[in-house]
């Protein structure tokens, strides 16, 4: 089944999983989106951000039309890390439409991860613009 072995490789991913965001396409997908951006950033060697994405996957499928998740490797996103600083990994970055951003570094469980990303969201009087 190559599905399985797309999935099992991160090749492909399920609605509200973290996709692939290239470092060249940073800035225009963060800059003014119109649902909080969350980025894990993450290198292939690293056990915590293997645990993070799992985390991630599971817990994007339930704000599908609430957010966005991506993942960036960091040894390929040099501009971005650079950019933003970023000195380990994993980290988990926030974007939102407002132009706030937020980050968690390293491991967190995932209520904490749940409630991170929550206190991200609009609140539903908020009007969308």
């Amino acid at each position: 089944d190559m599905g399985f072995l797309k999935r099992l490789l991160g090749l492909e991913t399920k609605p509200g999983e973290a996709e692939n965001l290239p470092d060249e396409l940073f800035d225009e997908t963060v800059r003014e989106p119109d649902l909080p951006v969350f980025v894990l950033f993450f290198n292939n060697w690293c056990s915590g951000c293997q645990v993070m994405h799992g985390l991630i996957n599971e817990v994007g499928p339930e704000y599908l039309d609430r957010a966005r998740f991506y993942k960036m490797d960091a040894t390929r996103s040099p501009h971005t890390v650079t950019a933003l600083e970023i000195r380990s990994v994993p980290v988990l970055a926030a974007f939102t439409p407002g132009g706030a951003a937020d980050r968690v570094t390293g491991l967190i469980n995932i209520t904490e991860l749940r409630n991170w990303i929550e206190s991200h969201l609009p609140t539903e009087e908020e009007p969308r613009g």
